[in-house]
């Protein structure tokens, strides 16, 4: 699965990990995300990440 970036702040989104403090369980694909998720850091929509470069 592909990881994701925050364009504002620089946030990795790892599907591996997920993100479990915002309710998104490791194993969790980006593409399967809710729309209303944010980022944890800045708080920016699912809109602002683009794909990690590998």
């Amino acid at each position: 699965m592909k990881k994701y970036v925050c364009n504002i702040c620089g946030y990795v989104y790892d599907p591996e990990k997920g993100d479990p403090d915002g309710g998104i369980a490791p194993g969790t694909a980006f593409e399967d995300i809710p729309d209303s998720w944010v980022c944890p850091v800045c708080g920016m929509s699912k809109g602002e990440f683009s794909p990690a470069d590998d």
